[in-house]
């Protein structure tokens, strides 16, 4: 293994220590941080229903804290982790923000903006070029999201035939 392997899979396992503050709050376990430096400046976890704000998923979350650390919007060669494949909104921001690398566990089939649906990063009429890595432990990350619906799809039935 690489030492950016290494990196990046340390760095992953913040962002699912992460993704846990979200499922311990009932939203959808996403971590994200952003590093720069080598130093984690930016942390985030999804909260949209919590929050009553449906921008509130990890990565804006992590690129909202990491501008007030940094007390700038740009962050130009800061690398973003993340456990999920970020979505079209996130990866826009992404853009914006100038980030130089995205590091994503498991791909998102449905909303995945990164390389399941719309390669937003590879767009020839962006003015800034993300490069980016997916699948760093994407088995934890997938099997995390993926047991959080399956508890909440047995919780749904377990209502429903106790309300019958």
């Amino acid at each position: 293994m690489s030492d950016q392997e290494s990196k990046d899979q340390v760095f992953m396992r913040q962002a699912l220590a992460l993704a846990e503050r979200a499922a311990e709050a009932g939203e959808v376990p996403v971590g994200a941080l952003v590093v720069l430096d080598g130093q984690v400046v930016g942390e985030g976890w999804n909260h949209p229903i919590s929050g009553h704000d449906p921008t509130a998923h990890a990565e804006i979350m992590a690129l909202r804290d990491a501008a007030a650390r940094v007390g700038n919007y740009r962050l130009p060669g800061a690398e973003l982790y993340v456990t999920i494949e970020p979505c079209t909104m996130c990866a826009g921001a992404i853009v914006h923000a100038r980030i130089g690398r995205v590091v994503f566990g498991a791909t998102e089939p449905k909303a995945g903006a990164v390389v399941s649906n719309a390669h937003t990063f590879d767009q020839s009429w962006l003015n800034h070029w993300p490069d980016y890595q997916g699948g760093v432990l994407a088995d934890e990350c997938s099997a995390r999201i993926s047991a959080f619906f399956r508890a909440r799809r047995e919780a749904r039935r377990r209502e429903k035939m106790s309300g019958s």
